[in-house]
């Protein structure tokens, strides 16, 4: 089952929940029970930047089309 989030129109709080692609659209009850209305949010995330030890990720490889890693190909 997939994680979704919703955010909080009201006040910008983000939840995740736990659910079925056909229940994703669905109401979300408020879990502060203070009635406020969630809605659903595209998640997004990112693998690049410093982590905690201060090192930097760079992109690596990957694929060419023709199958080779793009090293070893001569389309660069």
């Amino acid at each position: 089952m997939p994680i979704y989030e919703y955010v909080c129109e009201a006040d910008g709080e983000v939840i995740e929940l736990l659910r079925s692609m056909n229940e994703a659209d669905k109401p979300v009850e408020d879990p502060s029970g203070k009635g406020r209305a969630f809605v659903r949010r595209h998640s997004v995330f990112g693998v690049s930047g410093a982590s905690a030890t201060g090192a930097v990720s760079m992109p690596v490889g990957g694929c060419c089309p023709c199958g080779k890693a793009q090293s070893m190909c001569g389309r660069n």
